[in-house]
């Protein structure tokens, strides 16, 4: 299947002509290399290798016991690994990176890879600050090579088929977007020590929940909005379990306000009653909801309600959308995945960690 993207605008186009793409066919896989092991993600990776779905190149990571209790699970050979990313790359020359670090981290990736012409994918989101996000965008721009951002709802089919009805519609102006994401905390759901260690630090996350699950809507949210950034941020945060998450906020409501009057809604937290990661809007004539990742809701009133049927049009993962962008098969402009997209993101974030601090609105 053929899958093409919205895109538009030039900057984006230039640094991608500058960069010159792997060339894909049956007989060769996606060739990528690991900086980083301690995010929890990483086993989505390597089922995909267990898979035989992806080639890893080599694996930078210097925690020992992490390293010896993922490579007996997924038969990793020992020559995968190194110490460092620029050992790494030194020996091996990847298709691309795939960052599964600390947040706090992903500028260093950057300055590792971008140089060399490597691209780079990072776990959501892209950076801390905006200090570190323009950094991160500065240098993919002076070497023409691109950065990724990877979020699980990038890949739910459910919020292609929202985006792709409210246009097709008519539902009328946008006029409020509410996301709801996260799960009863990641150490009630067992994430591994190594994971928490900066997950819950508020220096090399960010932050707690807000951080966390809060990428979630600001992503979709400003991919609906055709990349536009909202006007104004105003968020409150919270410790529900001081005990659990002494140093970081385990619960935060984010408000962004856009210019035509929508209105978005973030409900992030490490207290729902069970996973979650929904998505809803509302024009003026009807309702979209994508409750889960294969599930679109429909509504014209209370009582005319209906479910729509979720296609897999788009890319099913990281793997398959990488692929497809460096074969020319996609076109990345302001999606949900985009450099331009994250950087709005962080924006959004940094301003609501404000907010929160200062207990004001904070204009963007």
């Amino acid at each position: 299947m053929i899958h093409k993207l919205i895109s538009g605008g030039v900057s984006f186009f230039i640094i991608f002509m500058l960069y010159v793409p792997p060339v894909f066919g049956q007989e060769k896989l996606l060739r990528v290399a690991v900086a980083g092991m301690s995010h929890d993600h990483i086993h989505v990776l390597l089922q995909q290798y267990k898979q035989k779905r992806v080639v890893i190149t080599g694996i930078a990571e210097p925690d020992k016991t992490r390293i010896a209790n993922l490579r007996k699970h997924y038969m990793l050979p020992d020559s995968l690994f190194y110490d460092t990313v620029a050992e790494m790359l030194s020996a091996t020359r990847p298709d691309v990176v795939l960052a599964y670090n600390p947040i706090s981290e992903h500028v260093s990736v950057a300055e590792a890879c971008l140089p060399q012409k490597i691209p780079l994918m990072v776990e959501k989101p892209l950076a801390i600050t905006n200090k570190q996000a323009r950094k991160i965008s500065d240098l993919s721009k002076r070497y023409g090579t691109p950065v990724f951002t990877n979020y699980e709802t990038t890949w739910y089919g459910s919020n292609h088929a929202l985006k792709q009805h409210l246009e097709q519609s008519g539902s009328g102006p946008l006029k409020r977007m509410i996301a709801k994401d996260g799960h009863q905390g990641p150490r009630e759901i067992g994430c591994s020590e190594i994971f928490l260690d900066w997950l819950t630090d508020p220096e090399k996350n960010g932050g707690g929940a807000l951080i966390d699950f809060g990428c979630y809507g600001a992503n979709l949210m400003t991919w609906l909005m055709n990349g536009e950034r909202p006007v104004a941020v105003t968020a409150v945060t919270r410790q529900v379990k001081p005990a659990v998450y002494p140093d970081v906020d385990d619960d935060a409501t984010i408000l962004l306000e856009y210019k035509n009057g929508a209105t978005g809604i973030i409900e992030a937290s490490w207290n729902w009653p069970y996973g979650i990661k929904s998505f809803e809007v509302y024009g003026t004539q009807l309702s979209l909801h994508a409750t889960d990742a294969n599930t679109l809701i429909r509504a014209e009133s209370i009582e005319n309600v209906q479910k729509l049927q979720v296609s897999d049009a788009y890319f099913k993962d990281q793997i398959a959308y990488l692929e497809a962008v460096f074969t020319g098969e996609a076109v990345t402009k302001n999606d949900l995945s985009s450099l331009e997209n994250n950087l709005i993101v962080v924006e959004i974030l940094q301003a609501a960690r404000q907010s929160a601090k200062e207990g004001k609105r904070i204009v963007l």
